[in-house]
């Protein structure tokens, strides 16, 4: 099969998921590829490059199911309603590839257009909710951080320690609220209500009157 940019982001993205940012290398993908390392380099320049189109891949995946999500959403929609949709899809892109997270956090750093669009939406989404151009960039990249730090968590693979009815007991008498208030979500309902509490946080910076859509107050937690 004839080497392209797409295969290469293919292997790129394959050999990623099994060895990480560290072991990347071009030479390991030219070897999934079965081909020699030099002719990468007349599609792809180096492995920064190759990153770039990774995380820019996703990304955009990412933007696209946002789009359809939006397109979805009920006529005179709110703008929570809108932020979570952009959310819910942008957490079910990035984990459906190992190590989606980090690529999708250095996307910007990258000057990943993907990872670019999907900054800027959340942003006209702020503005149009009227929260102040001071707050917006740090709403939109709060948001953005909680969602790769929710998918990093949930890809983990640690070691889950054996643990006995007496250590539970021994956590419980010196960790009393932690124990006991350890929520019983599905990790579902969990990132939405995560998602809808950093909402709530947006709207407290927006102005009596500036909202251009949807009435005042902060849609229920639960």
């Amino acid at each position: 099969m004839k080497l392209s940019t797409d295969r290469i982001i293919d292997a790129g993205m394959a050999t990623f998921a099994e060895v990480g940012y560290q072991g990347l290398s071009m030479r390991r993908v030219a070897e999934r590829l079965d081909v020699h390392a030099g002719s990468l380099y007349y599609h792809v320049r180096n492995k920064d490059a190759l990153l770039a189109l990774m995380a820019d891949r996703i990304a955009r995946q990412a933007y696209d199911a946002g789009s359809a999500a939006l397109a979805a959403l009920p006529e005179g929609a709110d703008w929570q309603a809108r932020i979570e949709a952009q959310a819910v899809t942008l957490r079910e892109s990035i984990r459906r590839h190992p190590g989606g997270p980090i690529l999708l956090a250095d996307g910007p750093k990258m000057l990943s257009t993907g990872a670019l669009s999907l900054m800027e939406r959340l942003l006209v989404t702020l503005r149009d909710a009227g929260v102040p151009a001071g707050h917006r960039i740090i709403v939109a990249d709060t948001l953005l951080s909680h969602i790769t730090g929710f998918v990093l968590q949930e890809q983990s693979e640690s070691p889950t320690p054996a643990v006995g009815h007496q250590d539970v007991a021994d956590l419980h008498e010196r960790f009393p609220m932690t124990i006991t208030e350890a929520p019983g979500h599905t990790s579902d309902e969990k990132f939405l209500r995560s998602v809808r509490l950093l909402c709530a946080a947006a709207r407290t910076t927006i102005e009596p009157g500036a909202a251009h859509d949807g009435p005042p107050g902060c849609r229920s937690l639960v």
